[in-house]
């Protein structure tokens, strides 16, 4: 392999007008593709498997048209001290909200009048307008949106308090500026490790170009993929990420063939060949990750797995192709202005007498591996301790900013209401197969009301055929609670009786049900999508590294780092330690989605380090190296660029920390601290302190392995061989024609 890349290093760079004029025209062309497709459609959420998604494909066919998975919103109103709702004027003032809202949107389906829906608290304090819409709360337009805040802001001028919540308040996000926020990171850090501006800036132009072939082309095919709008949201994240990185591992090996006095042309074959052959699998490792999400068996994140698989595929392509041809428009403009004038002078670049900072660290560690390798294993240990008391869900409204209204309107229905009102379960009676279908739902209010967690219990109406009905449940405590969980499982069993016993059905769903069942999946799903990824991406490594060790070594490394991020995560946002330094108002379950999508986005970036700062180990042993010596060649050439790819992805996942709603935030330092402890704990002390007990060991394979596995040739020994006994040929890569 590294000697094709090689060849087609040389290609391109001698090829540059052509390769970057091609990629240019690619961009315009996923450019115009983005720009002529219709408005994505949302396809919705759904939980193939689960109760609640049973129970919204029943209510889809037996109450046709009733929109079960359409947007809704609740205006609250809340009367001064000493008044109630109740009193005429403020009925007057909520009378003309509700011909407002009616009139506001055509995708408003229904307004309820709170006097007629029982929607006033028991001291009259407090009453609610429910709103709903015609569609989901991700196809809800701009106009509806602003009608709504319109409505309220008006109404709050009447001496009312007025807030708003519901998934149709919640307005579509636009993450640009974090991506920018990201970009700005990575080129002062760029710009700091090279010392150059142009060679700083060929990773962010290149990742910027693939990012944008691929989320431009995930939107051309929204709609004939049927992707929706949230397709792209991963993709952009792992896109840049990789993106950079990858540029930036070849950006700097090209540096360093050049010190070692090769030309412009022979170092960006040798850099694209060497280093473009750890690119190659890095990617691939990611790409398993990925699409490994298909374990999960969720089709919106399957969907958001394979379009990020395809990023990072561009990404790649890009760094073996368009970085060498960018790399021969700038010349020596990559090198910082003292190696330049070194160059001019004719002082050889590869041999300064300072002794850099990786390679002190390298040996620091190699005298003492034992203390090293202790520290940073129990270390990371205590700090996943909290993980044996993880507990996932989903936020609610309770979870957001005290600042926001849609949870100060969750805090009002909780206080006039009840802390479960604001998670209501919806119960879907089956009673085609009953003989009474109206006394098997009264059983089902009885049965239900005697359970201990449930607060309310109100029948709803039949459907037209008269088999089916819709029973409200309000819990006793809020939607996030174990004890609403254990509510609905308690349901659930009495449902088992009641078809023995009335030959009814009951299936629980709604969002409190739904976030419960979602839960459940991703855990069900975690242990078999860590062993997929782990395995296959062990398998990899096996195969690059031609050892057993090595990749057991990383793999056991991710584990740890991952497991000791997800223990400050609990600690911090389930349990509430240094809360008030993370804005966490109110500790709670972990979400459910963070420890598979933790995995997924981590372990794609751990392997890059791994990958990187190994195989120049690997390189250096197979040329003659000891194994002291390696690790020590490893670090000086590596350990700055894998620092400066760590700093910039841990800088990009901060900027989210500060984001004001507390799912973001936990994203963001999940994935901060996971990077952290995965690239300055586990790459830059446990892997160099393993392989220096290790020695030769950790090189180990057996022969009948050796031989069945095919040379890949990451550490680039035939490239070697072909070079010696082929010298430099300014026509070589007329060879890969025929290749």
């Amino acid at each position: 392999m590294a000697t094709f890349l090689y060849k087609v290093g040389r290609l391109t760079y001698r090829r540059r007008w052509l390769v970057a004029l091609a990629w240019v025209a690619l961009l315009v062309l996923a450019g115009v593709g983005a720009s002529s497709a219709g408005k994505a459609k949302d396809p919705g959420f759904a939980l193939p498997g689960t109760e609640s998604q049973q129970a919204f494909d029943l209510l889809e066919e037996r109450f046709p048209g009733a929109k079960a998975d359409g947007a809704s919103a609740r205006i609250v109103f809340k009367a001064p001290d000493g008044q109630k709702m109740t009193d005429p004027a403020h009925k007057a003032q909520v009378a003309t909200v509700i011909a407002e809202l009616k009139n506001g949107s055509d995708q408003v389906a229904d307004v309820v009048d709170p006097y007629a829906g029982g929607a006033v608290s028991k001291d009259g304090s407090t009453a609610y307008i429910s709103v709903s819409y015609s569609v989901n709360s991700m196809e809800v337009d701009e106009k509806a949106r602003e009608a709504l805040k319109e409505t309220g802001e008006k109404a709050r001028d009447s001496g009312l308090t007025v807030e708003m919540g519901g998934d149709a308040t919640m307005a579509e996000q636009h993450s640009s500026s974090a991506e920018m926020i990201g970009i700005a990171i990575a080129a002062v850090v760029l710009a700091i490790t090279f010392g150059s501006l142009i060679a700083a800036g060929l990773p962010l132009l290149t990742a910027i170009i693939g990012v944008g072939i691929g989320i431009s082309s995930i939107t051309a095919l929204a709609n004939v993929l049927d992707l929706g709008t949230t397709t792209g949201t991963l993709a952009m994240m792992i896109g840049l990420a990789v993106g950079i990185d990858y540029a930036l591992f070849i950006v700097s090996r090209y540096r360093a063939e050049l010190a070692d006095g090769h030309d412009r042309e022979e170092a960006a074959g040798r850099a694209t060949g060497t280093a473009g052959s750890a690119v190659v699998f890095a990617g691939l490792t990611v790409v398993i990750a990925l699409m490994g999400l298909a374990v999960v068996n969720i089709p919106i994140l399957t969907k958001m797995g394979f379009a990020a698989a395809g990023t990072v595929v561009i990404a790649v392509i890009i760094a073996l192709t368009l970085i060498p041809a960018l790399l021969g428009f700038a010349g020596d403009k990559v090198l910082s202005r003292k190696q330049r004038k070194a160059k001019k002078a004719g002082v050889p670049l590869g041999h300064s007498a300072k002794v850099n900072a990786g390679t002190r660290w390298a040996r620091f560690v190699l005298r003492r591996p034992i203390a090293v390798l202790a520290t940073g294993v129990l270390g990371l240990g205590l700090i996943a301790v909290p993980v044996g008391a993880l507990k996932m869900g989903l936020p609610d409204e309770g979870s957001s900013s005290t600042e926001s209204s849609q949870r100060r309107a969750y805090d009002l229905l909780s206080d006039g209401f009840g802390p479960g009102f604001n998670g209501p379960l919806t119960l879907v009676v089956d009673a085609k197969g009953s003989e009474n279908p109206k006394a098997a739902a009264d059983e089902v209010v009885k049965r239900v009301g005697a359970l201990k967690g449930a607060a309310e219990v109100y029948p709803g109406a039949f459907n037209k055929a008269g088999d089916t009905t819709m029973v409200s449940v309000v819990p006793k405590d809020r939607p996030s609670s174990p004890k609403t969980e254990d509510l609905v499982h308690d349901i659930r069993e009495v449902s088992d009786d009641l078809e023995k016993d009335m030959g009814a059905s009951v299936l629980v769903t709604g969002a409190t049900a739904l976030n419960i069942d979602f839960s459940q999946k991703m855990n069900d799903a975690l242990v078999p999508y860590l062993a997929l990824v782990v395995g296959l991406a062990f398998l990899l490594l096996v195969l690059v590294f031609r050892s057993i060790l090595v990749p057991l070594k990383a793999a056991l490394g991710f584990l740890l780092s991952v497991l000791a991020a997800l223990g400050a995560v609990v600690a911090v946002f389930q349990w509430g330690w240094l809360g008030s330094l993370f804005n966490v108002e109110q500790p709670g379950p972990i979400m459910s989605m963070m420890p598979i999508f933790m995995i997924g986005v981590v372990f794609g970036l751990a392997m890059d380090y791994e990958v990187f700062l190994v195989t120049r180990m690997r390189e250096a042993y197979v040329h003659g190296e000891r194994p002291a010596e390696a690790v020590v060649t490893g670090f000086k050439h590596g350990a700055r660029v894998v620092t400066a790819a760590a700093v910039i992805m841990v800088g990009v996942f901060a900027g989210f920390i500060g984001s004001g709603d507390q799912m973001v935030t936990m994203i963001g330092f999940g994935l901060a601290v996971a990077v952290i402890f995965d690239a300055f704990v586990v790459r830059m002390a446990i892997v160099p302190a393993v392989l220096a007990l290790l020695g030769h060991k950790a090189w180990w394979l057996p022969r009948w392995l050796d031989r069945a596995l095919p040379n890949v040739d990451v550490e680039g020994e035939q490239l070697q061989k072909h070079l010696t006994h082929a010298p430099e040929d300014p026509d070589a890569d007329r060879e890969l024609v025929r290749v």
